[in-house]
C-alpha cells in the first residue's frame, strides 16, 4: 500500500509539474488505506464549558482558501467571505458595524490596521476599504493571485502573492514602493505564508523552506535562513514549503517547513536558536510558556519555546484535518474538519471540552481579550469565551 501511495504521489506530481502548486496535504488520500482514517472521537468527562458570546452568518468561506480568516483590531473583528462581502462587527457584542458587498473573489485575508481593512483576490488584486465605515480606498492589481493575508501597517501594506514575490504598497494609495522576487519551485503547496510586520521589518516564509527577513521601508533583504534545506531525487520529496505564518515573540522569530522542520530565530540577526524535525504547514501559537505546533498528521505538539523540546504531544486528532492552534487561557484549541473545536489543557495535553460549531474548520481559531474566534467553512461564525471563574 505505501509502494502505491508513491506512485500515486509521483503521478500527480507530474500532472501537477505544469501548474506547479499541489492542494492542502490533509486531504491526500483520505479513506486509501485503514491508516489515514480520521481518528474517532473519543468520550471523555469534560474539564470545562466554554460559553458561546455570539454568532453569525457570515456567507461560505469553502475549504480551498485556509487564508480566509477574521482577525480582530482595536476591539473590531473584520471578516471576508469568498463573494467578497466584507464584515466590520464589535468583538464583544456581534454588533455588526458594517457591510460591503465588494463583488470580488475574496482568497486571503482580512488583514487590518492603521484604518485599513485589506484583502487579496484570486484574479492577483489586492483591494483596502476604510475601517470605520467600510468605504473602498484603493485596489491594486499584483502578478499572481493571493493565498496569503496582506500585512498592514501605518505606511506601508506588503503582500505575498503565490508566484513567490513581496510586495511593499503605499498604504495611502496601493502604490508600488518595493518588490522581493522569489523564484518558486516546480511543485509547491497551495498557500502562502503571510507576511508579519515587527518594528520596521517584515518576516515571511517561503516556498523552498526560507524565512526572510525585509525593510518595511525599501524592501532590502536584512537576512535569510533556511528553516529546512530541500533534499531528495524528487520535487515532490523536495518540497519544503514554509506555509505558516511566522510568529515574532519576546525578540524570537519562529517558523516552520511541510516535510521540514520547526525553528526558532533571532528577531535581528536570523540566528538559529534550535530546530526541530515535524512537518507542518498550519499556523502556530505561542506564550511564554509553550510553543503549539500542529503536525502533517494531525497531532498536537507543545514544545518548549526556548529548546524545541516536547512537552506533550496530543494524537487524538489524528488524520482530522486539524487547524492551526491557538491559546485561550489555560487551554490550546484547534479544530477540525467535521466542524468540532478542541480544548486541550496546555499543562499536559489532555481533552478539556468539545464542541460542535458546524461545518469544517478550516482556518485556524483566534483570541483575541480571552474570546475565541473561530470561522467554519459555511460561514458560521462564533465567539466564544471560558467559564467565568
Amino acid at each position: 500500500m505505501k509502494i502505491m501511495r508513491w506512485l500515486l504521489l509521483f503521478l500527480l506530481a507530474g500532472m501537477l509539474g505544469g501548474c506547479g502548486t499541489m492542494a492542502d496535504p490533509s486531504t491526500w488520500f483520505q479513506g486509501d488505506d485503514p491508516a489515514s482514517e480520521p481518528a474517532e472521537l473519543v468520550d471523555f468527562t469534560p474539564v470545562i464549558q466554554p460559553r458561546q458570546l455570539w454568532s453569525m452568518d457570515i456567507g461560505d468561506t469553502g475549504t480551498a482558501f485556509r487564508r480566509l480568516a477574521p482577525t480582530v483590531v482595536e476591539g473590531m473583528l473584520y471578516a471576508v467571505n469568498e463573494e467578497g462581502e466584507l464584515r466590520a462587527v464589535d468583538a464583544r457584542t456581534g454588533n455588526l458595524s458594517w457591510r460591503m458587498e465588494t463583488g470580488l473573489p475574496a482568497s486571503a485575508g482580512p488583514g487590518a490596521g492603521s484604518g485599513l481593512v485589506v484583502f487579496g483576490t484570486r484574479e492577483a488584486q489586492v483591494v483596502a476599504y476604510a475601517a470605520d465605515t467600510g468605504e473602498k480606498r484603493w485596489s491594486t492589481d499584483l502578478t499572481s493571485e493571493i493565498l496569503a493575508a496582506p500585512a498592514v501597517s501605518d505606511d506601508v501594506v506588503v503582500v505575498h502573492t503565490a508566484d513567490g514575490k513581496l510586495f511593499g504598497l503605499n498604504a495611502l494609495n496601493g502604490e508600488q514602493l518595493w518588490l522581493y522576487d522569489h523564484k518558486v519551485p516546480v511543485l509547491t503547496l497551495r498557500g502562502s505564508s503571510s507576511p508579519v510586520i515587527s518594528g520596521g521589518t517584515v518576516y515571511c516564509g517561503l516556498a523552498g523552506g526560507k524565512m526572510v527577513a525585509l525593510s518595511l521601508d525599501s524592501g532590502l533583504l536584512e537576512w535569510e535562513k533556511h528553516i529546512t534545506v530541500p533534499s531528495g531525487r524528487s520535487e515532490l520529496e523536495r518540497m519544503v514549503d514554509v506555509d505558516a505564518d511566522p510568529l515574532v515573540y519576546s525578540g524570537t522569530v519562529y517558523g516552520a517547513a511541510y516535510q521540514g522542520d520547526v525553528a526558532a530565530m533571532g528577531e535581528g540577526s536570523g540566528k538559529i536558536f534550535w530546530k526541530r524535525k515535524m512537518s507542518v504547514y498550519n499556523n502556530m501559537a505561542v506564550n511564554w510558556q509553550q510553543l503549539v505546533v500542529t503536525d502533517a498528521r494531525g497531532h498536537v505538539w507543545s514544545l518548549d519555546p526556548d529548546s524545541g523540546a516536547a512537552r506533550w504531544r496530543q494524537q487524538a486528532l489524528q488524520n482530522r484535518g486539524v487547524t492551526g492552534a491557538a491559546i485561550q487561557g489555560d487551554y490550546t484549541v484547534v479544530g477540525d474538519n467535521e466542524g468540532y473545536l478542541h480544548w486541550l489543557s496546555s499543562s499536559d495535553g489532555s481533552m478539556a471540552a468539545r464542541m460542535d460549531i458546524g461545518n469544517a474548520i478550516v482556518a485556524a481559531p483566534i483570541v483575541a481579550d480571552d474570546v475565541l474566534y473561530s470561522l467554519t467553512s459555511g460561514g458560521k461564525l462564533v465567539a466564544l469565551g471560558l467559564p467565568e471563574e
